[in-house]
C-alpha cells in the first residue's frame, strides 16, 4: 500500500488508546504500513547493559501505529483531513487537503 503519510508530517490518531492526540511522524515503516509518531504509543522495554557507556534498565520508546489509524492534519484548516494528489502547472505532483484545497508539505 502506498503511504500518504510521510516523515515530519503532523498527524492525528483517530483510533486506539491514543485517540485524539497529535504528533510528528518520526519514521514510516512502509513494509508493515505503520508509522512511529513522536511521544505517542509509548511502551516500556527492558534493555540489558551493553558495556560501560550504556546502562541497562527500563527504556520507554515509541511503538509503531498502523497508518489506517492516523489522519494528516491540515495546517491551513487545522483539522484532520483526507488528502488528494494534484498536478501543478509545472507537472509536479503535490498533496492537497480535500476540504480546503491547500497544499500539504
Amino acid at each position: 500500500m502506498l503511504s500518504r503519510i510521510r516523515k515530519n508530517d503532523t498527524v492525528v490518531v483517530i483510533a486506539g488508546k491514543e485517540r485524539g492526540k497529535t504528533g510528528k511522524v518520526l519514521r514510516v515503516i512502509t513494509d508493515e504500513d505503520r508509522a512511529i509518531v513522536e511521544r505517542l504509543n509509548m511502551v516500556k522495554r527492558h534493555a540489558k547493559a551493553t558495556g560501560p557507556q550504556s546502562a541497562g534498565g527500563i527504556i520507554e520508546k515509541e511503538a509503531p501505529i498502523h497508518i489506517s489509524n492516523l489522519m494528516l492534519l491540515c495546517e491551513k484548516c487545522n483539522r484532520p483531513v483526507r488528502i488528494v494528489r494534484r498536478r501543478e502547472a509545472d507537472g509536479s505532483a503535490v498533496r492537497a487537503c480535500k476540504k480546503c484545497g491547500g497544499q500539504i508539505g
